[in-house]
């Protein structure tokens, strides 16, 4: 091939024993100095010479090879990297007839042109970023030189910024079409200025421009305060951020829907804030699953009470607010008597049912503030929060004679045992057990009662010490049951 090496033609100039820079500007040439690998398409060895001197007098060190036309250039393109191309032209090799190669279309070249060439580049498949100088004023090499480096470089900033617009369209569109996200942007006073299609159908409308038209963001936020740092609020207009926050929104129809909200604050040219864009999520289901979940943690899957788990935390809970008021509450602890006789008898279902009918009833009795509680089994439990022992000895014997009253078969009876805190216990579990024991006496005194209400509280247990429940107690007044309803 027709290509020489600088190194053999002519090697950089500051190691050519070429002219050395003066002592005094030594630091500033090698400081300000740029390394240059030129690959020229020429014919003249001089004129080469003439332009690597020229490059080396405007700071560059010059790496340089030579071809004689486009054909070896290409070739020697496809092995080499160049800064910049500079051509002869036109030449016996490169004239306005000659195409350029793909490789040299994406390279800086500069042209040599003789005194009447620049009409003919016009018509010439030239690369975007090309200068050209007259032979006659080779001089002006260096500054064409940078003119074509820069336009490279622009235009390398210019794809590599449209190939970013592109990808950010794309992540876009990605978001804007995902059927999960519903996206809107709202002017200063909240009006819709534009919105998607999820957030069309997420809010029950037939189309954007229905929405649109219909109402702003702030009127279908049925939350009465939205707060400082909720992209509705409009009370803020820095440039952050803001935090994902949960509001409900109304629907078309009037129906309300559960959505998670996040943005950001817009702003115009100017720096002014101009509003908001916001991106919706319905979490409606979710919280509705979140619900059913907690709610089948916290109860019995077969009496819909509140199951044992809960029912230590009522127990903790009611234990730690009377420690701070002074005020007592009441646990009735019940038996369904004769359970294992009507799961041999009539089969487990009606065993089941039983369950159920004395559940029901005990919800029946309960205030909003009490928890009724399967305890297992064929146990029960009911917290009275600020219930004193005798009003919860009534809602013992309520229970007992709506359950006598019951007219399904087959007929149910309930032992009942009652304490009080803090008369009877200070814990959790001293306090079940005085339950226990209580119910447990009752059972032990009459055994042969089924089918009648039978009740004893934790302090008439014991008898050793005279505890037998006042006749008061036994018999309580209908003053005394106005204390629990």
């Amino acid at each position: 091939m027709a290509s020489t090496s600088q190194g053999a033609q002519g090697k950089t100039r500051s190691d050519s024993g070429g002219v050395q820079p003066e002592r005094g500007n030594e630091g500033v040439s090698s400081h300000r100095r740029r390394a240059l690998h030129v690959l020229f398409v020429h014919r003249d060895t001089d004129s080469i010479d003439c332009c690597v001197q020229e490059l080396e007098k405007a700071q560059f060190t010059v790496k340089s090879d030579f071809v004689l036309n486009i054909g070896q250039c290409s070739e020697q393109l496809r092995d080499h990297a160049y800064d910049v191309v500079v051509i002869e032209y036109p030449s016996k090799g490169c004239n306005a007839s000659q195409a350029f190669p793909e490789s040299l279309l994406r390279i800086p070249v500069v042209f040599l042109i003789s005194p009447n060439g620049a009409e003919s580049l016009a018509g010439l498949n030239s690369p975007d970023a090309f200068e050209y100088i007259e032979q006659a004023h080779i001089a002006h090499l260096p500054m064409a030189v940078r003119r074509a480096l820069n336009a490279q470089k622009l235009r390398t900033e210019l794809e590599e910024a449209e190939s970013a617009l592109r990808h950010s369209r794309s992540l876009y569109r990605a978001l804007a079409d995902n059927p999960s996200y519903g996206i809107c942007r709202c002017d200063a006073e909240g009006k819709f200025i534009d919105v998607n299609q999820t957030l069309v159908l997420m809010l029950g409308y037939e189309s954007k421009t229905e929405l649109l038209a219909a109402s702003s963001v702030l009127e279908i936020a049925l939350d009465a305060d939205l707060g400082q740092e909720t992209p509705l609020s409009g009370n803020s207009a820095e440039p952050r951020l803001i935090q994902p926050v949960e509001i409900e929104w109304k629907r078309k129809n009037g129906t309300s829907l559960r959505a998670r909200i996040s943005g950001r604050n817009a702003f115009d040219e100017q720096g002014n804030f101009n509003g908001c864009e916001i991106i919706a999520v319905d979490v409606s289901d979710q919280r509705t699953l979140e619900d059913q979940l907690r709610l089948q943690a916290s109860s019995d899957s077969l009496t819909g009470l509140a199951n044992y788990r809960q029912l230590f935390e009522v127990l903790h809970s009611e234990i730690s607010r009377s420690k701070r008021t002074g005020r007592e509450f009441s646990l009735l602890l019940l038996d369904l008597d004769g359970l294992k006789h009507i799961n041999d008898q009539l089969g487990h279902l009606a065993g089941n049912r039983a369950l159920c009918r004395l559940a029901r009833i005990m919800a029946d009795c309960c205030r909003s503030i009490d928890t009724a509680a399967r305890h297992g089994g064929d146990e029960f439990a009911v917290v009275l929060p600020e219930t004193g022992l005798v009003a919860a000895m009534l809602v013992a014997e309520r229970i007992c004679d709506l359950l006598a009253k019951d007219v399904e078969a087959p007929p149910l009876s309930v032992s009942v045992g009652v304490a009080n805190y803090p008369r009877d216990a200070d814990t959790i579990g001293a306090l079940l057990h005085a339950a226990d024991e209580a119910l447990y006496a009752m059972k032990g005194i009459q055994p042969n009662s089924s089918i009648h209400p039978k009740f004893s509280n934790a302090s008439s247990t014991d008898r050793s010490e005279g505890g037998i429940a006042s006749e008061r107690e036994a018999n309580p007044t209908a003053e005394q049951a106005k204390a629990h309803e």
